[in-house]
């Protein structure tokens, strides 16, 4: 398993970018751009290598975190999984490659795509500093037409970047993301109900093409949840002194909200039988939680403290979990 906080030496070869750059504008940089992407804008926004390090500095932190978190839970399920070759579409300043270095020493090949030139300069710049004797390729361009002549790889990963695509675009590059997988496909979204739409709606596209569930569902049916309930995921993480400066933030942690999809080529040998939808709640009474179960339901549960073995392992779950449960009677 991988810490959700970035890696010492990419945080400070990050932090060390914003060194002689003005402190206020670039929290204004990075406000600006973070206003485009709630109004639904797109990476457009970035134009500058001050915005890129503006941006990065705000956002790349979580964003690694939630990727961390959504790798994590992949290897739970699959714990022999060990990819040579990484696909990272929409990779932005890189976020995901380093996440992916981080949980895989088997990795050796990092392919990257985007249509941003700041955010390559970026990447590539942090990446001379954080992946070692590990080289990275990122192609500039877009999405569709890069995927169509990029190579398969074990892994591939679009983290943050679907959403930025019309529905129809997203449906075809959803199944091409699928053609260049040889294994593994890692989809992560922002952990909203609109995010948690395009995850199940691409769960279900490639599910019809015979893609195997991995994490985070105990399952392949149809998702149990009812709206306005959705299926989302927080990781917290810790805010430097840069990242609290330029977020305007005193809190020295932040809660990433995300939801993600990995889907495998074939079934992997330790999906849990059930993953924790929230936080779960324990009293003097027992512990209380809300699970997505392996036969496709998913229900409030309630351990009492009284049964001994299951309240010691229910106690300790956390959101988002994957957990093992007893048959039901």
């Amino acid at each position: 398993m991988i810490s959700p906080d970035l890696p010492a030496a990419l945080k400070a070869s990050l932090e060390a970018r914003l060194h002689g750059l003005s402190r206020q504008d670039a929290a204004a940089r990075a406000t600006r751009i973070s206003d485009t992407y709630r109004s639904g804008g797109n990476s457009g926004a970035i134009t500058t290598e001050a915005d890129a390090i503006a941006y990065a500095t705000v956002r790349m932190p979580a964003t690694y975190a939630a990727v961390a978190a959504s790798l994590n839970a992949l290897m739970q399920a699959s714990p022999d999984f060990a990819p040579s070759s990484l696909l990272d579409v929409g990779a932005g300043p890189g976020t995901a490659s380093f996440a992916a270095a981080e949980a895989f020493s088997s990795l050796t090949s990092f392919n990257a795509i985007d249509a941003n030139h700041a955010l390559r300069t970026l990447a590539l710049s942090l990446a001379a500093d954080g992946l070692h004797s590990r080289d990275l390729t990122y192609a500039l361009g877009g999405a569709r037409a890069l995927l169509d002549r990029a190579e398969r790889a074990g892994l591939v990963i679009a983290s943050y970047m679907i959403n930025e695509l019309s529905d129809a675009e997203r449906r075809s590059v959803v199944d091409l993301l699928w053609e260049k997988t040889d294994q593994t496909l890692l989809i992560v979204e922002p952990g909203t109900p609109a995010g948690y739409q395009r995850i199940i709606a691409a769960r279900d596209q490639l599910i019809a093409k015979r893609a195997h569930v991995a994490a985070p569902c105990p399952h392949a049916a149809a998702c149990p949840l009812i709206a306005p309930d959705w299926c989302h995921f927080v990781q917290r993480l810790a805010r430097s002194r840069a990242h609290r400066e330029l977020k305007g933030a005193d809190v020295p942690f932040e809660d990433e909200k995300f939801s993600f999809i990995a889907l495998t080529r074939h079934p992997v040998s330790q999906r849990p039988t059930g993953r924790v939808l929230a936080a779960p709640v324990v009293t003097k009474v027992g512990a209380t939680a809300k699970l997505c179960r392996a036969d496709g339901s998913a229900a409030v549960v309630s351990i009492p403290r009284r049964d001994k073995p299951a309240f010691a392992a229910a106690r300790r779950w956390d959101w988002g979990d994957g957990v093992e449960l007893p048959p039901r009677p």
